[in-house]
């Protein structure tokens, strides 16, 4: 039951030699300044998708550059990494034959041939759904499958708005699935790969329990297993990634590759990680919120896995890692996404903006605790509610004004609290009367549970979303800040939880 649990951390990652990640380089294709960190650095590069496609392919058009000018990454069919100094080559650029022919391992050199391709573009408007898969997998413990799906999300990418939607599915979810009956969601897969599910087996079986109950047609899937995390972020993350934990995790029951267990702990802050504490992190349920709290921190691990790969040090290290990692991905994926797709989507996802991006979690506001009829614990489904969330993170409506969001919110009349999570004495008395400057009316104050809350965040409890998002908007906060709980702290309304970042928001 606890065994993988790698959702988008699983998908981010394999994704960024096959997919690259979807969001993880979603904007770097368009940096100004990653290209004036490479310049400074002694390269050239006018599009880094256009380097990566030569890297995966070894299809490179060469010419030659003016004189003097800075040397530029290039393909070569031998098989090391060098650069040399500006002008200077070690080894003379390809022709167009020696490009056309050359099927080793592509390679890299400093000369003074830049890259030309015409990448292929999406040209249909219409919206396309992407189901991301990650299956049970440990080949330490030689484990043949078919396997289990302990991952599951939706992504929908829309070219005309230009928008991305990320929707976690539970693996516990109860739904009928077609040709077999009611049962858990992560069930499709494994039966469909058991019985060889026409069409597809087990991915084929999963869309089309996708279709059957949350009236979404997906179009294509990516399956990926687990073992190639650690290898993916060596490579193009050596020196790990900075994650914000936001809360003190300790899980003594830590699963290893085994069926044994290890003790593990995460202290709130700041921290760089390697991959295998970033593996970790992202598996560990050991917090109130059990699996959906796990959804969400696997998220967060995507944005930061896409946060490091936008700097020129991670962009180098993918340019000059994209083919072993395209090899070490080979076997661990499946996929009915050509590479031409790939390529495409790649090229749109350089034009969405970071907060295009919309994350979910079907999580307890979308589903109840209940039993199977063999007694089994189970979520069953608030489809009613399930849609509404499809259709708001994959149909988003565009920016509201504050007047906008303020006026939804009042319809809303929710009570509004302020809870002090932090060790600054009368901290949510002067947020409160902040706030009531801002015309927002408290309705009640207290301390939180922790008093050790680095980031603010905004508790949804019940349906008051536009209040949630109106506070967000007041106070300057993110929308990944707005959370929906059930903890019980209070019984409805909206809670404002202070960290230590609302001393500074209150005073400035």
């Amino acid at each position: 039951m606890r065994r993988t649990g790698c959702l988008a951390v699983i998908f981010s990652l394999g994704l960024l030699a096959v997919f690259t990640g979807l969001c993880s380089l979603s904007t770097f294709s368009l940096s100004q300044q990653t290209v004036t960190d490479l310049n400074a650095a002694g390269f050239r590069v006018d599009d880094p998708i256009i380097t990566m496609r030569c890297a995966i392919t070894g299809q490179c058009e060469g010419d030659e550059a003016s004189a003097g000018e800075a040397p530029l990454l290039v393909l070569t069919p031998a098989a090391t990494f060098f650069a040399t100094s500006a002008g200077t080559a070690t080894e003379p650029p390809p022709t167009p034959t020696d490009v056309a022919v050359a099927t080793a391992a592509p390679t890299f050199a400093a000369t003074a041939t830049e890259v030309r391709l015409d990448l292929p573009r999406i040209t249909d408007p219409r919206a396309l759904t992407i189901l991301l898969l990650g299956i049970d997998q440990r080949s330490a413990a030689a484990e043949q499958g078919p396997f289990r799906t302990d991952t599951m999300i939706l992504i929908h990418i829309n070219p005309a708005s230009e928008t991305v939607g990320v929707l976690s599915l539970p693996r516990d979810l109860w739904v009928e699935i077609p040709n077999y009956g009611p049962g858990r969601i992560n069930t499709a897969n494994f039966l469909g790969d058991s019985d060889a599910y026409p069409g597809g087996g087990g991915p084929a079986l999963a869309m089309e329990t996708i279709a059957e109950n949350f009236g979404i047609r997906v179009e294509k899937y990516l399956l990926v297993n687990f073992d190639v995390f650690t290898s993916v972020v060596d490579l193009l993350a050596p020196d790990g990634v900075m994650v914000h934990v936001q809360e003190f995790i300790d899980d003594p029951d830590y699963p290893d590759d085994f069926y044994g267990t290890l003790h593990v702990k995460f202290e709130p802050g700041m921290q760089r990680m390697d991959a295998e504490t970033l593996l970790k992190y992202a598996r560990t349920r050991k917090t109130q919120g059990g699996d959906f709290d796990r959804a969400r921190r696997q998220q967060q691990v995507l944005d930061a896995v896409r946060a490091e790969v936008l700097s020129a040090g991670g962009i180098i290290n993918f340019v000059t890692q994209a083919y072993p990692l395209w090899q070490e991905l080979q076997g661990n994926y499946r996929s009915n996404l050509e590479l031409n797709e790939i390529i495409a989507l790649l090229r749109l996802m350089g034009n969405i903006k970071r907060e295009n991006i919309h994350y979910s979690v079907v999580d307890n506001f979308y589903a109840a605790l209940g039993q199977s009829p063999q007694g089994d614990e189970v979520l069953i489904p608030d489809f009613t509610s399930i849609r509404d969330l499809i259709l708001r993170t994959f149909y988003p409506e565009g920016q509201l004004t504050g007047a906008e969001l303020k006026a939804r919110a009042e319809q809303e009349r929710a009570p509004i609290f302020v809870y002090n999570g932090t060790s600054i004495a009368g901290l949510a008395g002067a947020t409160r009367e902040w706030l009531l400057a801002k015309d927002v009316l408290v309705t009640g104050i207290n301390n939180d549970v922790t008093s050790g809350r680095l980031q603010t965040e905004i508790r949804v409890y019940g349906r008051y979303q536009a209040t949630a998002a109106y506070l967000a908007q007041v106070l300057g906060l993110p929308a990944e800040r707005i959370r929906r709980s059930a903890d019980g702290v209070i019984a409805e309304g909206v809670l404002v939880a202070l960290g230590l970042d609302a001393q500074a928001i209150v005073e400035g």
